[in-house]
C-alpha cells in the first residue's frame, strides 16, 4: 500500500513538473441522426498549460500552419480539409470557458457559462494503462458518461468538459452520437501558441445569447453574407448567370448540407431554438 502511495505521489510530481502537456483524442461523431451508420472521425488536440488549455482539430492546425508558412513566401494555398473549425479555450485559474468559431464569414470569440454537475459512479476500468472511474453529467441536452484518471491530476478533458478530479480519458453521450477517447500523451517544452491565420487572428467578442441567435440565423439563411458580393459572370462554356442565380445555387447546396447536420453536440441549441439556459 505504501509503495502504491509513493508511486501515485511520483506520478503527481511528474505531471505537475511537466506542466505543458499535449493530449491527443479521437473524436467520433454522427452528424445526421437519420444516418446512424455514417460516423465521422477527427483527431483533436488538448494542450494544457499552467493557466490555459486549448482544444482544437489537428487538421485545422496543420492547415493554418501551412497557410502561414506559404504566405511568408508570398504564395497562396487552399486550406486543407477539416471538419471541426471551433477551438475551445479554458482559463484554468478563473474556471471559465470560451470558444472561437466562424459564423458565415465572421470570426467570433464567445464566453460560455458552463457549470457541470458530475455524479461519480462506483465503476472502474482501464484506458492506456491508467485506472479510470466512471462519472456522469448532463450537458448540451445530452446525458454523458465519462471515464477519468485520478493518476493524471488535471481537471480537464476534451471539448468543454472539465471539473473531475483527474483527466477525462473517454467520454460519450448516451446515444453514442459523440465520443471522445484519448489516444496519446506527450510533454511539451514551451507554452502553446496557436498559429492564427491573419483572417482569423482578431475574432469579434460576442455574448453567448447573441452568438446563438447569429448561429441559428446562419443555419436558416447561410448565404446572407454573400448578397451583393458575387458579380454576374460567364463561365468557361459561355453560360451567363447573375450573381443572384449563383447565390441561390449556393444556398440550395448549403441548406442540404445543414439539414444533414442535425445531430450537433449541444443538441439543445436546436431543440430549444436557441433559448438560453444555464448548464
Amino acid at each position: 500500500m505504501k509503495l502504491y502511495l509513493n508511486f501515485v505521489a511520483l506520478l503527481y510530481i511528474t505531471f505537475v513538473s511537466a506542466q505543458n502537456k499535449e493530449f491527443t483524442y479521437e473524436y467520433r461523431f454522427i452528424s445526421d441522426s437519420t444516418n446512424q451508420k455514417e460516423v465521422s472521425r477527427e483527431i483533436m488536440i488538448l494542450n494544457v498549460g499552467n493557466e490555459k488549455s486549448y482544444y482544437y482539430s489537428l487538421d485545422k492546425l496543420i492547415s493554418d500552419s501551412t497557410i502561414n508558412e506559404e504566405s511568408k513566401k508570398n504564395m497562396m494555398v487552399m486550406p486543407l480539409q477539416y471538419r471541426i473549425g471551433e477551438m475551445v479555450i479554458k482559463d484554468l485559474k478563473n474556471n471559465t470557458v470560451s470558444f472561437e468559431t466562424k459564423v458565415g464569414d465572421a470570426n467570433f470569440s464567445i464566453e460560455q457559462n458552463i457549470n457541470l454537475k458530475w455524479n461519480l459512479v462506483n465503476e472502474f476500468d482501464e484506458i492506456l494503462n491508467y485506472k479510470v472511474q466512471k462519472a456522469t453529467t448532463n450537458f448540451g441536452g445530452r446525458i454523458w458518461n465519462a471515464w477519468f484518471a485520478k493518476d493524471i491530476p488535471i481537471q480537464d478533458g476534451p471539448y468543454k468538459f472539465k471539473g473531475l478530479p483527474g483527466l477525462i480519458l473517454k467520454i460519450e453521450d448516451k446515444t453514442l452520437s459523440h465520443k471522445f477517447i484519448l489516444k496519446g500523451i506527450k510533454n511539451v517544452q514551451s507554452p502553446f501558441e496557436y498559429p492564427y491565420r491573419k483572417d482569423e487572428s482578431n475574432p469579434k467578442r460576442l455574448d453567448y445569447e447573441t452568438y446563438i441567435k447569429n448561429y441559428l440565423q446562419n443555419r436558416a439563411e447561410p448565404t446572407s453574407h454573400l448578397i451583393g458580393r458575387i458579380p454576374d459572370q460567364t463561365d468557361a462554356q459561355g453560360n451567363f448567370r447573375t450573381g443572384e442565380q449563383i447565390i441561390r445555387e449556393i444556398r440550395k447546396t448549403m441548406l442540404e448540407k445543414i439539414s444533414k447536420d442535425n445531430n450537433i453536440i449541444e443538441i439543445d441549441v436546436l431543440k430549444n431554438n436557441g433559448k438560453s439556459k444555464k448548464r
